[in-house]
């Protein structure tokens, strides 16, 4: 029973966000619109798909307000960045293959080493600046200005391939035309379908703002009930109001939101990458996971660390934390690697690719659940990983 009631919550997260992105999806693809092929996937839909990772890392430290709340954050983005790297590139192509669209999809070799030589460089960068017992405002600052860098290579790189708007806005027309006919209003609300609840005609900048906003509420409302189950179920025991207590696992946060957070505030990226993919738009498809990637590790974590420590002063770490930090952290370097080579090996994702990047994600949740159990092969891995860092002086 310990661990049932946090479960259920968690559930209940992963169904909410998945609803209220898919209404965010809906309205940052309509104020995307004019966004060239690949950027538009790497930064609307990045950034809108992204939100759940923002406020479960601010809940994880405006609640416990601690060293273990950034870690939980630390856990969340980087479990979050690994699972975008893997496993939604992978059920993208798995998704388009099997309902018969194509036997294997193509991406442009162009836009992979860009977005991967980038969240490469980005993760080179959160491993050296976090990396000290102490964390500060200004740490939280230079991750947020890295993103920004990103964004402003990222729009001044659009050039001829952006799209009119008149071009985009026959192709709304177009698509309205098709739609079947919509529930009624009552049905939406009370199965928390938020894009027909908003809009129940034709998509316009009226209508597109107030769903973004609205899904952008219910995201970060819910994150605080993910937060809450996080903890529950790494703790020792924890206190059910009106219920009683309760046993946990008793395991490190992060390793939890590793996990559970992380794979439940992916469920817009996996919507929105299944969609693009579908649609053809093979680029946008991976381009958001790893556009996601980015923001994740720099805003994701950034901003719920600078506006906490503006307020309640810098976070002290410690030595324990400070390791099993840079065991993640590297160990986030290395599957990135990995999965950039796999993406710009050659032009085409098929299947022998995509269940490569699922295998070496259930790899990495293996090696998770043995750390928390403390089986020793997982522990030596862990060990290797914090002496290769202290070796190349990174921390």
């Amino acid at each position: 029973m310990g661990i049932i009631i946090p479960l259920i919550l968690i559930a209940i997260s992963c169904v909410v966000i998945w609803r209220a992105g898919d209404g965010f999806m809906t309205a940052s693809e309509y104020i995307g619109r004019n966004l060239s092929d690949g950027v538009r996937g790497a930064s609307i839909n990045a950034i809108a798909s992204s939100m759940p990772e923002v406020f479960t890392s601010m809940f994880f430290l405006f609640v416990l307000k601690d060293a273990s709340g950034f870690s939980g954050g630390i856990g969340t983005t980087a479990g979050s960045a690994i699972f975008n790297g893997m496993v939604i590139p992978a059920v993208s192509v798995i998704a388009v293959i099997g309902i018969g669209l194509a036997k294997r999809i193509e991406v442009s070799k162009k836009v992979m080493l860009r977005d991967g030589i980038a969240l490469i460089l980005t993760e080179l960068i959160f491993l050296i600046l976090i990396s000290g017992s102490e964390l500060d405002w200004y740490h939280g600052l230079i991750l947020m200005g890295v993103y920004l860098v990103y964004i402003a290579y990222m729009f001044l790189s659009m050039g001829k391939n952006a799209l009119s708007d008149d071009s985009n806005e026959d192709i709304a027309e177009e698509e309205d035309e098709d739609d079947e006919p919509k529930p009624s209003f009552l049905k939406s609300v009370l199965t928390f379908d938020l894009e027909n609840t908003f809009i129940r005609r034709k998509i316009t900048g009226s209508n597109a703002w107030p769903l973004l906003f609205f899904s952008t509420l219910a995201i970060a409302l819910v994150c605080y009930l993910l937060v809450v189950a996080c903890e529950w179920m790494g703790a020792d025991t924890y206190v059910v109001p009106y219920l009683g207590t309760f046993n946990g696992l008793n395991i490190p946060l992060m390793f939890v939101a590793l996990i559970l957070a992380s794979a439940a505030s992916s469920f817009p990226d996996t919507i929105i990458s299944i969609k693009d993919a579908q649609r053809g738009q093979y680029d946008d498809a991976i381009s958001n996971a790893l556009g996601s990637n980015i923001f994740d590790v720099c805003f994701a974590l950034g901003f719920p660390l600078f506006l906490f420590t503006i307020i309640y002063g810098p976070i002290h770490m410690p030595p324990e934390l400070v390791d099993l930090s840079s065991e993640l952290r590297l160990l986030l370097l290395i599957l990135t690697t990995i999965a950039v080579i796999i993406f710009t090996s050659s032009k085409y994702i098929g299947k022998a690719k995509a269940f490569t990047l699922l295998t070496i994600y259930i790899l990495f949740v293996l090696y998770i659940i043995g750390r928390g159990s403390g089986n020793e092969f997982t522990q030596g891995i862990a060990d290797f990983l914090v002496e290769t860092v202290r070796i190349f002086s990174i921390r």
